[in-house]
């Protein structure tokens, strides 16, 4: 009886081993096919983000330096 969790055990191991090789191998194989399409897909939408990002800093600079200047807020260079 001492042997039955030892093998269950081992069969487990053997079985979810196996499964997750798998699973990484087709996940891989998968990643591969479309890594060319995907990489111009990623490329373009990381440029729109970046423009939108250097246009609402550069608005939000203008809006602040107009918010400053009604203020009366002195932004002359010493």
């Amino acid at each position: 009886m001492d042997w039955i969790p030892i093998v269950f055990i081992a069969f487990k191991v053997l079985v979810l081993g196996t499964g997750m090789f798998f699973a990484i191998k087709w996940h891989y194989d998968q990643g591969t096919k479309e890594k060319e399409r995907d990489m111009r897909a990623v490329l373009r939408a990381g440029g729109k983000i970046a423009a939108v990002f250097v246009l609402s800093l550069l608005g939000l600079g203008f809006v602040t330096f107009v918010l400053s200047r009604m203020l009366g807020l002195d932004l002359t260079w010493p």
